[in-house]
């Protein structure tokens, strides 16, 4: 287990051993969820890495009440 401590500021940073295990570069996306009482960091692909995630979705779902209309 890796562990940092909350700068004055809010900041964290990301042990080296974490963003070389996931490959963190500088400038990259990240979300932060809440989640059953804890948090937690999710890695935002990019549009490249994200190409083909949702294979097999059907794009007709009506995902919202205007869609309806």
């Amino acid at each position: 287990m890796q562990v940092t401590t909350v700068s004055p500021k809010f900041q964290v940073v990301i042990p080296r051993k974490i963003r070389e295990q996931f490959d963190v570069k500088p400038g990259q996306k990240v979300v932060f969820l809440s989640y059953e009482h804890s948090l937690r960091l999710v890695i935002v692909p990019s549009i490249e890495e994200a190409r083909g995630m949702l294979k097999g979705m059907d794009p007709n779902l009506e995902r919202e009440e205007e869609d309806r209309v």
